[in-house]
């Protein structure tokens, strides 16, 4: 593996688990109200893996992607890595509540893809079978959040495409808890996740991650 680990891609979903309370807590509420004839658990696990599987592949085609450029060419594999600590330090930002340093990046997503994608949606409605709930969360898994792309950033530079994949799967696995728990349970995590210094915590930790890799990438751009 690379200086972009796997427990940075899950801390990084567990961290930002509150957003995607925001992002796609409404979704699944309504899903779930939606598919009332089927059992509550399992449209909750099929929903997450659906959701999970288009992160895991998205991270595999951006990873092949950023590896047949890195191999034709060196200077652009250590741009990958500059680009990568570059994002560290605005998810740390956008973690500490400094600035909303992603927003710009959900705007550009969702004019060029999820514009196109949601009109598939109407081809799921209603959701009566289980095969549509694993779809349904395929497809809302391409719903636009910084945080999902800049995780996707870090899979420029991975080894392979397994690597890419598995690192947008550190990064479900990381937004799981506030996804699948609810009600009170729910509330307290998203209160711990949301309390200053816990934000302070984390986002000083990827900024200095961020740090790390800059000055790795710039060592090595330079010499």
């Amino acid at each position: 593996m690379n200086e972009i680990s796997l427990l940075s891609a899950f801390v990084m979903g567990l961290v930002g688990s509150g957003h995607c309370l925001v992002m796609c807590g409404g979704v699944a509420s309504s899903l779930q109200l939606a598919a009332h004839s089927l059992k509550s658990w399992l449209v909750s696990v099929l929903y997450n893996l659906g959701r999970a599987s288009s992160y895991m592949l998205a991270g595999s085609l951006v990873a092949t992607l950023g590896g047949a450029f890195a191999k034709q060419n060196t200077t652009f594999a250590l741009s990958l890595k500059f680009l990568s600590g570059v994002f560290m330090l605005l998810v740390g930002i956008y973690v500490m509540r400094l600035a909303s340093s992603l927003k710009w990046l959900e705007s550009i997503a969702k004019t060029m893809i999820w514009q196109h994608l949601v009109k598939l949606n109407k081809h799921l409605l209603p959701v009566k079978s289980y095969p549509r709930v694993l779809f349904y969360g395929m497809l809302w898994g391409w719903l636009p959040c910084g945080l999902v792309y800049s995780a996707l950033t870090w899979t420029l530079q991975a080894n392979s495409a397994l690597h890419g994949a598995l690192i947008m799967l550190f990064f479900a696995l990381g937004t799981l808890p506030a996804m699948v728990v609810v009600g009170q349970s729910a509330q307290h995590l998203n209160r711990f996740l949301n309390h200053n210094l816990v934000r302070l915590a984390f986002g000083s930790i990827f900024i200095w991650y961020g740090i790390y890799l800059l000055i790795i990438a710039t060592d090595r751009l330079v010499h």
